[in-house]
């Protein structure tokens, strides 16, 4: 594994943009969970936080079905973080409005924005916008080399099956930086870290449940294939969900009625068993669940870091519905303390090697 120096290393947060239940665990609506997420954008730039990511979905539990455009809100009232994907779904997505969006977005931040784009943990887009499942693999596969011909920024050439065929077509804005920085999420196949590879993209690993280390083969044959096809090392980052409160007790009693509620609907959506409180206590001690105090989020984090080699964290903060007030005082603690204690622990435990 590749060393690390510990200057490189970032922090940022991640949402889906799960629909906030107010302080007496009423839902809120979906225009005033976009309102939050605006209000906790902002929160996670003054503390000093390296990204701010929001995930695209087409359901009624997430409020968040348009993320370039909440991140545009979001560029007007911040100054340093980045503002990102956490995932464009780029099978069903246009990826020529993709970037005119992003470019868009980067011209009102002033050159902050970023794309990780992903084929997405839900299917409701597909019939929505009328694509096939059958078409899954090949969308996304053909879109996303189309996207990385967009953000070259020069006149594309394409045919493509899924995608118009373009000839010496130039797209528009231009951003004033040349570029903007483009992730890959992968949650696991050997294929999908080849094609990032490939393709020039940062590898942007999901993981979501289990021991982290498990993921240390895929930055090795990121490198691997980086090496083979003679071209740099990247970053990669770790995305995973998590809470964190002034004490462990009360961080996993907090969360778990949101975790229950998401994954639960999830499962019974998908025919899993039922969610256990055992199964969650299971994976906060022991899996990729990040929820406790500063010191124990702080420790699980350095971990991940260390097994997987990574040169970034992003913490999915919002987890089912929970109250905004939960969710700021979670990314005030993450980014005034966790994150320092983080930066202490691995200057002290230097296994980047």
């Amino acid at each position: 594994m590749n060393a690390i120096d510990l200057k490189t290393i970032k922090f940022g947060l991640d949402t889906f943009g799960d629909v906030t239940n107010d302080d007496s665990g009423v839902p809120e609506t979906a225009a005033q969970s976009i309102r939050n997420i605006i209000e906790q954008g902002k929160l996670a730039d003054e503390v000093g936080l390296f990204g701010f990511n929001i995930g695209e979905h087409h359901r009624d539990d997430y409020a968040v079905s348009a993320p370039a455009t909440v991140l545009a809100g979001l560029a007007t009232v911040t100054k340093n973080i980045t503002l990102g994907s956490g995932v464009v779904v780029l099978s069903s997505e246009d990826p020529i409005r993709v970037y005119q969006q992003f470019a868009t977005i980067d011209a009102l931040s002033n050159g902050r924005a970023e794309i990780t784009a992903d084929r997405g943990s839900f299917t409701e887009s597909f019939p929505l916008f009328g694509y096939e499942l059958s078409d899954y693999a090949d969308l996304f596969e053909e879109k996303l080399e189309l996207l990385v011909e967009l953000l070259k920024e020069g006149p594309v050439t394409w045919t493509g099956k899924h995608t118009p065929n373009l000839k010496h077509q130039e797209v528009y804005p231009k951003t004033e930086r040349g570029s903007i920085p483009l992730r890959v999420g992968v949650g696991g196949s050997p294929e999908s870290v080849i094609r990032a590879a490939r393709l020039d993209a940062n590898l942007a690993l999901a993981i979501i449940g289990g021991d982290p280390a498990r993921f240390a083969p895929y930055a090795k044959l990121y490198y691997d294939a980086l090496d083979k096809m003679h071209k740099p090392h990247r970053p990669i980052s770790i995305h995973s969900p998590g809470h964190i409160a002034d004490t462990d007790e009360q961080a996993v009693e907090e969360m778990w009625p949101a975790y229950e509620a998401a994954f639960g609907r999830i499962g019974r959506e998908r025919g899993w068993p039922p969610v256990q409180k055992g199964n969650y206590l299971h994976e906060v001690e022991y899996g990729s669940l990040y929820v406790g105090s500063v010191e124990t989020v702080a420790k699980k984090i350095a971990y991940a870091l260390q097994s997987v080699g990574a040169h970034r964290f992003d913490l999915k903060y919002a987890n089912g519905p929970m109250s905004n007030s939960k969710l700021l005082h979670s990314i005030e603690l993450y980014g005034t303390k966790v994150v320092p204690m983080v930066q202490d622990i691995l200057s002290k435990e230097p296994a980047f090697s």
